[in-house]
């Protein structure tokens, strides 16, 4: 039996949410449970809904889709559905499920479901918490190895995987979500800033105000500073208080 997901339809355009709302009544696994007209409109219903997925617009007055995106928790799926072609790799690269043209074809659709259903459920054991000095046996790459978690600098989201920089600046792909590693990471020591990046706070070297309440993270030895959302902010401001 396919797993039923729960969904809604964020766009400021009513004949775009029609179109994808009767589309969507041809998979049966898909429950619509409403509809946004604007962005700050999809995050009061995704506050109060509680979806498994969001079909979520770009261009949008006001709060686009990106802002919404940063704004809502990892655990929910975003297919981005626009009318612009120009967006598709900032899309990926903030781990976007899909990405869909307008107007939504049936089979294009499909294909996003499939995609969907391929993403494995949450182991259900609580692992524990690691510590600062642990050692982890993953497959790193294509073989298996040690991986000390003092010498992670970064993690960043690549898709189903997780690219991690360690301090010898070698980068290996990992087979975990990013919301393994912050459950299981020392609190202490790590921080997520954005939906895509954790830091460890030792290798900060310096914060810089940028725009929107946001900040510039500049890690020990690395050229290209991070970025820091703004709803990570206000979440360390507090962790620090």
């Amino acid at each position: 039996m396919a797993k039923k997901y729960r969904a809604i339809i964020v766009d400021d355009e009513r004949l775009a949410r029609n179109d994808l709302r009767l589309i969507l009544k041809n998979h049966a696994n898909i429950e619509v449970l409403g509809e946004a007209s604007s962005g700050q409109e999809g995050l009061d219903l995704i506050k109060e809904v509680d979806p498994d997925l969001v079909f979520l617009d770009i261009q949008m007055p006001g709060m686009n889709g990106f802002d919404v995106l940063e704004q809502i928790s990892s655990n929910v799926r975003v297919i981005f559905v626009t009318a612009f072609d120009e967006y598709a790799l900032r899309a990926f690269e903030v781990n976007a499920l899909d990405y869909l043209l307008k107007p939504v074809s049936d089979e294009r659709l499909l294909q996003s479901i499939e995609r969907l259903e391929q993403i494995p459920d949450d182991e259900p054991e609580q692992l524990r918490e690691l510590e600062y000095h642990d050692r982890l046996l993953l497959k790193l790459d294509t073989s298996l190895g040690f991986l000390k978690i003092s010498t992670i600098i970064c993690i960043t989201s690549a898709g189903d995987y997780s690219e991690v920089l360690c301090t010898n600046k070698k980068k290996v792909l990992v087979h975990k979500s990013m919301a393994e590693w912050e459950s299981r990471l020392p609190a202490a020591y790590f921080n997520r800033i954005h939906r895509t990046t954790i830091v460890n706070m030792e290798y900060v070297d310096r914060l810089e105000e940028w725009f929107n309440n946001s900040y510039r993270v500049y890690m020990k030895g690395i050229e290209e500073p991070y970025v820091m959302s703004r709803r990570y902010v206000t979440k360390l401001k507090h962790k620090l208080s």
